[in-house]
């Protein structure tokens, strides 16, 4: 029995949206944590300017997630099996 394609895009949507929350909750550790360092360090130190960058490394991994889409498991299969006949691609 074939399932149809869109049974297929919740699987990597899943593990993709579990993804983007472990990378949220560090943004909100790594910038409570810059705020501390900050409060102790002063807000012109290195100490602060080196925890900001890595909250914005976080940012820029999680737009990066964002951006970058994973293929389903029907395109894995697809591009395994290009022969299959649910894989194949018609042009006018």
């Amino acid at each position: 029995m074939l399932v149809p394609y869109f049974f297929y895009t919740g699987i990597n949507n899943t593990q993709q949206i579990r993804t983007m929350t472990d990378i949220h909750n560090r943004i909100e550790e790594e910038v409570k944590e810059a705020r501390a360092v900050c409060d102790l360090s002063g807000s012109n130190s290195a100490e602060c300017a080196a925890a900001w960058d890595a909250v914005e490394e976080l940012q820029a991994e999680a737009s990066h997630q964002k951006q970058s889409k994973q293929k389903t498991a029907f395109e894995k299969y697809c591009d395994d099996n290009p022969e299959a006949d649910e894989c194949r691609i018609y042009e006018d």
